[in-house]
């Protein structure tokens, strides 16, 4: 496609650095992602002007409703199916077309929002605004520069186009798979997954902390979360952890669904140990802190900001799809103990509770893994990006 002229940019006073994010209202994961780097640029520069957008307003309402909501069902009801097209989509040519027009669309209907918005970089944290982007920029001779962050701990192939000016990643294996599909090497850093630097656990008084928030001291506290959308079955998790010997209490995070909030209280009053239930929070670095153990879903950032935080991760259920492959990737380098049945999570539990050199090797295994200075990592690649860009135009 032939790319459109530039066009001119507004005058005036010479204006504050333009950070403009493109999520993706798909679990809470890929905003967490854009808010942490967005704190690292304001380290850098306290004047920089940042914003955090859903990319999916500016997709035609069919791709929202499928990438969104079909997701969603999806992963409920016939996991498999979404498996099968998730696994499908990396190498199948049937889904080009439609991709090609979704991202053909949503690059037409981003162009308002550019023009106003003035970016000097546009990172993206979710693979759709990446796809968009790319073709953005084939279609608009004054395109910003592009940084996609990859935020699981494998990348789909959806990640991968040759004119994305730069990648940042969870690990070398990533970094290798980019370099594999022809990005090159100066192009994709392995910076971890940016998370808050609060979930770093250095001047933690876990003590201190664990009274502040009303938790007894004589028990284990084990976190249960089911991500920012409440998927998985948190109350049948509880019901298994009644088979458990040890003292434990229980704090719940269920995420933004009322839905899923009524029916773990329901559990809470019914299980023979404490149980504590909460929505979203946005001080879930101080839970992590506070606990001995996490059980949840392997999404990206709740597994990065686990890794950082130095707590044992229990996995239950993955969803199919990147969760599967997160999961993968944790258990085989020893920072979490996958369970394919929830039956199996009082053993697993009970292990990383009660036995000390199983627990030490799980956190030795998080510290190689987590990475508590992506953030800032990846702040400072866009902040060289922009430099260099402003060289190039002066």
């Amino acid at each position: 496609m032939r790319k459109k002229p530039a066009t001119p940019a507004a005058t005036g006073a010479a204006s504050k650095i333009r950070v403009l994010f493109l999520s993706a209202s798909v679990g809470v994961g890929h905003v967490s992602a854009a808010n942490a780097v967005c704190a690292g640029l304001r380290r850098i520069d306290p004047e920089v002007r940042t914003s955090v957008v859903d990319s999916y307003k500016y997709a035609a309402s069919v791709v929202s409703r499928v990438v969104s909501d079909g997701y969603l069902q999806m992963v409920k009801t016939i996991p498999q199916m979404y498996r099968f097209i998730y696994d499908r989509a990396e190498r199948a040519t049937e889904v080009g077309p439609f991709r090609t027009w979704a991202h053909q669309f949503a690059a037409g209907n981003l162009r308002p929002l550019l023009l106003r918005e003035r970016p000097d970089v546009v990172v993206c944290t979710h693979a759709f605004p990446c796809g968009a982007m790319a073709e953005y920029k084939r279609q608009f001779a004054d395109a910003p520069p592009v940084f996609g962050i990859v935020t699981d701990f494998a990348v789909h192939a959806f990640w991968i186009h040759q004119n994305i000016d730069a990648y940042s990643v969870a690990t070398d294996a990533v970094r290798d798979v980019l370099l594999a599909r022809g990005i090159a090497p100066e192009r994709v850093a392995a910076t971890g997954i940016p998370v808050r630097p609060e979930f770093a656990p250095d001047r933690v008084d876990r003590v201190r902390l664990r009274e502040a928030l009303g938790l007894p001291r004589e028990r284990f506290v084990v976190l249960l979360m089911g991500g920012g959308l409440g998927i998985g079955p948190l109350e049948r998790v509880m019901h298994a952890l009644e088979g458990l010997e040890l003292p434990i209490t229980v704090i719940v995070i269920a995420g933004h669904s009322s839905r899923t909030e009524r029916r773990v209280l329901a559990a809470a009053e019914s299980v023979r140990y404490p149980a504590r239930v909460l929505r979203f929070v946005d001080n879930v670095y101080d839970y992590m802190h506070v606990a001995d153990a996490l059980i949840t879903k392997p999404g990206g950032l709740s597994l990065a900001e686990a890794l950082v935080a130095q707590v044992p991760i229990i996995l239950c259920r993955p969803l199919p799809g990147q969760e599967e492959r997160n999961a993968r990737v944790l258990g085989e380098a020893g920072a979490a103990v996958r369970t394919r049945r929830i039956e199996e999570l009082p053993a697993a539990l009970t292990r990383a509770l009660g036995n000390s050199e199983h627990r030490e090797r799980m956190i030795r295994a998080a510290c190689r893994l987590g990475r508590p200075g992506a953030a800032g990592e990846v702040a400072a690649m866009l902040a060289r990006l922009i430099q260099a860009r402003k060289e190039v135009v002066a």
